[in-house]
């Protein structure tokens, strides 16, 4: 308790650096930090009788060898734009490092006279104010991470917003790539997307270290879905294996609202990934899918939540891991339906790919049903390659490494056939087979 007590005192000291800097004109926003820093001193870090936290390691969740203060714009900046390079069109494009706008690309000329608003957070704190305090933060963390959710909300610093009116339908994506480039540098990569009535749109974030530097990162994302409205998002994470990472995702699905969110999930040494589905509007669906590759001693936590809050409401979630080495996963995903929630059709699957002998992954899939006319179910399994799939491939003169990297292709091809824009899900099939290499 010391030691936490010890380590909240030297992030306090870097956070009133920090927010001494901030102009004095968004007394809101500090106001708000302010608000969130007290509730990150106070919150307890995860116990070992925390049922969110179970089954994870929580050692190493310390941050007091992190760097929060304010770092220079990377020497290499121009190297890390040229690889924020993803997708093979692009609606908007913003590239940031160690909380630094890199480069903004804005909104064509046409959609910004429609209404779209597609901006850093720095300056929506300057022109979209009322739609940040609107917003910003402003659904519930509830699934362990609330002590770093306020810490994100304390330090974030730079971020992106997505603001769609009623009807404008885009299809080439917004993009945020999010770089780490510093020892022991702490980052908050930020998004958030407001998608009004009957309107259409697509994200891609990445997250990406430059170097191999011990490093923090602390992200949160959030999505509005207003009726009739449809969204897919994209998530890749490829941090090294030194940095700590937490990602909280949550949405909110409207009614007729369609919302589809795609992770793959590749670096960190402990990543603890926390998603919320929030079904909020009858006739909603929400998809919510997920792959992780695992290797060395690695540790992807994922926590999820599917809560249907309306009748006539959908959603489906597929986790795939595949793990090798000494690596670890846990799973633990809830589908909650409500009383008024009738006819809900819901379901969650887990599946896990062994790779070694000493790999662990854990699942805890549950249900919490208190309608009485639903359709929900969940399931988990966790395998080992089968010696006749690996015989059939080296009876045809394929080597027993080459046959597993392509079972585990195989695996996540499921995953990987839904990110929409080409570019992008050849990109997450490079970046495993890069891992493979590795």
């Amino acid at each position: 308790m010391e030691a936490e007590q010890g380590a909240n005192e030297s992030i306090r000291f870097e956070f009133q650096n920090y927010i001494d800097q901030l102009n004095a004109d968004s007394e809101w926003w500090k106001a708000f930090k302010s608000q969130s820093f007290e509730s990150y001193a106070n919150a307890p870090m995860p116990g070992r009788s925390d049922e969110n936290w179970r089954f994870a390691n929580r050692k190493g969740l310390g941050l007091d060898a992190f760097d929060f203060g304010a770092k220079a714009v990377p020497a290499n900046s121009e190297s890390l734009i040229a690889q924020s390079d993803y997708t093979s069109a692009q609606s908007g494009k913003v590239v940031f490092a160690d909380n630094h706008t890199l480069e903004f690309n804005q909104a064509s000329q046409e959609l910004q006279d429609k209404g779209v608003i597609w901006s850093s957070l720095q300056d929506a704190l300057v022109k979209h104010s009322d739609l940040l305090k609107d917003y910003f933060m402003k659904q519930d963390i509830d699934l362990g991470s609330e002590k770093f959710a306020h810490l994100h909300s304390a330090f974030v610093a730079n971020g992106a917003l997505l603001y769609i009116p009623k009807g404008v339908e885009i299809e080439a994506p917004f993009c945020s790539y999010n770089w780490s480039s510093v020892e022991n540098g702490a980052s908050f990569p930020h998004m958030l997307v407001i998608a009004e009535e009957f309107s259409k749109v697509s994200i891609a974030e990445v997250h990406l270290s430059a170097g191999n530097h011990t490093g923090l990162s602390c992200g949160v994302t959030h999505l509005f879905a207003g009726v009739g409205a449809k969204m897919d998002y994209t998530l890749i994470q490829n941090f090294n294996e030194k940095t700590l990472g937490f990602q909280i995702n949550s949405n909110i699905a409207g009614k007729d609202s369609e919302v589809k969110m795609n992770s793959v999930n590749i670096g960190c040494h402990h990543y603890r990934s926390e998603t919320h589905g929030q079904i909020k509007g009858s006739g909603a669906h929400v998809d919510m899918r997920s792959l992780a590759l695992v290797d060395a001693d690695q540790e992807i936590d994922q926590r999820t939540l599917q809560t249907h809050s309306a009748p006539n409401t959908t959603s489906n979630l597929l986790f795939k891991n595949a793990l090798t080495q000494d690596a670890k996963t846990i799973f633990s995903g809830l589908i909650r339906v409500d009383e008024c929630a009738q006819q809900t059709d819901a379901y969650q699957t887990n599946r896990n790919l062994l790779l070694s002998n000493t790999a662990e992954a854990n699942s805890l899939p549950g249900l919490e049903i208190e309608a009485n006319d639903v359709k929900c179910s969940h399931g988990a399994t966790t395998s080992e390659i089968q010696d006749d799939e690996i015989f059939y491939m080296l009876a045809r003169g394929i080597p027993q490494e080459a046959a597993q990297e392509l079972i585990v292709y195989g695996f996540f091809e499921e995953i990987l056939d839904c990110i929409q824009d080409e570019k992008l899900a050849e990109t997450a099939r490079e970046i495993i087979r890069e891992k493979f290499k590795a």
